[in-house]
């Protein structure tokens, strides 16, 4: 279940060790998908899920997490830069909130400001298409938010 409270590291200490560990940034449109090794080193991209209808969402979430093995989904929470909460941080808490409700997989909140922006840097400086980056960037935002999680417990 989606527990705001719970910190990483809390939730890491709920989990069996061989589960790995699922990133998410949730855009209007779309939803990145991310999974660690099993070591909970290294973040990877896996895809990028076009938005439709939050049941269909679900759906492919769920058969991602069956197939990986996830054991934690840490989602990406986008904090505004001064640190408040707005209507977006408000859509991503009721998405975790009712995701919860389909599975028993723990759901941590992870401050994502800058990830996107981040991410199109990087992909420019390696000279990538507009068209290009528009096709992966949302699936390297939730490797981006994932390396950033296991980064810290290091």
């Amino acid at each position: 279940m989606a527990q705001p409270d719970l910190t990483l590291t809390e939730a890491l200490s709920t989990i069996p060790p061989d589960r790995r560990l699922m990133g998410l940034d949730l855009g209007s449109t779309t939803i990145g998908v991310a999974t660690s090794d099993l070591t909970r080193t290294i973040a990877t991209p896996i895809e990028t899920i076009a938005r439709k209808k939050f049941t269909s969402d679900a759906e492919r979430l769920l058969a991602i997490m069956a197939a990986e093995n996830i054991g934690l989904i840490i989602l990406g929470l986008p904090v505004n830069m001064d640190g408040t909460e707005g209507p977006r941080c408000q859509s991503t808490r009721a998405f975790a909130r009712n995701f919860a409700r389909l599975s028993p997989v723990p759901i941590v909140f992870w401050d994502e400001r800058l990830s996107t922006a981040a991410v199109e840097r990087m992909l420019i400086q390696a000279d990538a298409s507009r068209a290009k980056r528009n096709q992966v960037i949302d699936k390297l935002a939730a490797a981006w938010i994932l390396q950033a999680a296991l980064d810290s417990l290091r």
